[in-house]
């Protein structure tokens, strides 16, 4: 390998330049340390390069990282304190340099690399890592055997590349220092919520999420109908099963239904239960839900989704506690704490006549509002941590962290899909990942920032604005098949502005008509 000199001071920069960014590049330790050494080999004229620490347990050094040794050789690299070179480096925190290890009976050779080695005699240098006092291991260097000045000149590099290592290592202890605390503190947090309000099932610190807690403690031992409200994907599912679990029937079945899962023509059946005979393929009487759910919850989510027919009959079941079978005459009582969701604006509904407002009195009697995602960003962390946790355990993995640049996207993205979203993007992501850390290539495209898809807007902001007013004055145009008043009245404005909008945009409206 060709020696390069370092004598000059601008490409002794550049060397310690290039292993910084490295160290910089990863919180993982035994990610950098091989391209660190691989720089030292190719900028010094090393032939072989390693990195030994100390454990504090048994005392023993060992080769952590090498460049230019075999796997096999790495672990013959095994010494005590004081023993060979290295031992005493690491046991003295001093360098040493070897002008020939040929000729130095205190040089070991565990590796048996240099028996091989046929290029002549080698020189080693051995420098300590240490962090304040404490020496944490060692890095070490072989090259062509060369002259007093050149090995010290050498090993004055390998110092200050040793240092840059120690205060990697400190930087990476206090950043894990930090995260212990903060685990600490959400664990106490996770602690005094669960002590208060919070339900063993569902994950979130965040206050808006404090005052679900509060609301589901405050009905759950109660037999009031809970209506719960928020966007798909919020966990309504979740908070049912709370108030279910929390409530004097938690010994008792809990029964689900979704009514916009089943057609108008099966429901009915699957809610009360049918005789023999009531239909074409009743070859036996059935129990319908209530009846599964005696003494128990039942919950219907999509509540909105329910027919009118199956509204009057629900609101019986409510106002009398009783019905009968489809195809049946005897009345059947119902002891059923009834809980319901939707994400559906019922009183919209309600509106248009598609959903009845006296059902709606008899569901509203207790609303609980579940925050969609982009309301309780502090959990989305947490969240993101137990997701990673639990499908590291199915897919048999052992995913330990979620990188910053990851954790980043996962924070500013808006999350329309909710908690659903968010455990299905991390998933995928454990799915993909390959050395035990969530990055940000692992999450799904519509997460990547402009940055990291390499889609950052270009030109000004003058020149931005009037290409979307082009686009949206195109599109009002190509509705409206041409007509210039329907277009302005669909962007509210006048007829005159449109008509100048066009004319400055030089936007041929004949060509639209008859689109």
């Amino acid at each position: 390998m060709e020696r390069r000199r370092v004598d000059g001071g601008a490409e002794e920069l550049a060397i310690l330049f290039e292993i910084t960014q490295i160290l910089d590049s990863s919180l993982d330790l035994r990610t950098v340390v091989e391209p660190v050494l691989e720089v030292i080999t190719r900028s010094l004229g090393m032939k072989f390069a390693t990195i030994t620490l100390v454990n504090r347990q048994s005392g023993e050094i060992s080769i952590e990282a090498a460049y230019g040794l075999s796997a096999s050789q790495k672990k013959k690299g095994r010494y005590k304190l004081g023993e060979g070179i290295t031992g005493k480096v690491i046991q003295t925190g001093k360098p040493a340099i070897v002008p020939r290890i040929s000729e130095e009976p205190e040089f070991l050779d565990k590796t048996g690399a240099r028996k091989t080695h046929e290029e002549g005699d080698l020189s080693f240098l051995c420098v300590p890592i240490k962090l304040g006092r404490e020496v944490l291991g060692a890095l070490s260097a072989d090259r062509p055997a060369s002259k007093a000045h050149a090995l010290q000149e050498d090993a004055r590099v390998l110092s200050i590349v040793a240092s840059l290592i120690a205060q990697a290592v400190r930087l990476r202890q206090s950043a894990q220092e930090e995260r212990e605390r903060l685990m600490e503190e959400n664990l106490r947090l996770h602690d005094e919520l669960k002590d208060r309000y919070r339900p063993s099932n569902i994950i979130g610190n965040s206050k808006a999420m404090q005052g679900v807690y509060k609301l589901i403690a405050q009905v759950s031992t109660s037999d009031t109908t809970v209506l719960l409200r928020g966007e798909s994907g919020t966990g309504k599912e979740l908070v049912a099963h709370a108030l279910h679990y929390a409530s004097l029937r938690a010994t008792k079945p809990f029964v689900k239904v979704n009514c916009a899962a089943l057609p108008e023509g099966v429901i009915e059946s699957e809610l009360f239960g049918h005789e023999k005979g009531a239909f074409t393929g009743a070859v036996a009487s059935r129990k319908g839900r209530f009846e599964l759910a005696e003494g128990g919850t039942l919950f219907l989510d999509e509540i909105g989704d329910l027919s009118p027919a199956l509204q009057i009959k629900l609101l019986r079941v409510l106002q009398e506690k009783e019905f009968e079978r489809v195809g049946g005459t005897a009345t059947i009582r119902a002891d059923v704490r009834l809980i319901t969701a939707t994400n559906r604006v019922l009183e919209d509904l309600i509106q248009r006549e598609h959903f009845r407002q006296d059902l709606y009195y008899r569901l509203n009697v207790f609303p609980i509002h579940i925050p969609p995602l982009r309301e309780r960003r502090t959990d989305i962390l947490l969240l993101a941590d137990y997701f990673a946790e639990r499908y590291s355990l199915k897919t048999h993995k052992n995913v330990r962290r979620i990188s910053t640049p990851a954790i980043d996207m996962l924070m500013s993205y808006h999350w329309p899909g909710n908690v659903r979203e968010l455990e299905n993007c991390i998933e995928r992501a454990v799915l993909l990942s390959d050395d035990d850390v969530i990055h940000g290539h692992h999450l799904p495209p519509t997460l990547q920032t402009a940055e990291a898809s390499g889609t950052v807007p270009r030109g000004t902001l003058k020149a931005t604005l009037e290409r979307v007013e082009k686009e949206l004055l195109v599109e009002a145009l190509k509705s409206s098949r041409g007509t210039m008043a329907a277009a302005a009245a669909s962007l509210g404005v006048t007829e005159r502005i449109m008509g100048l909008r066009v004319r400055k945009y030089r936007i041929q409206s004949r060509r639209f008509k008859g689109a």
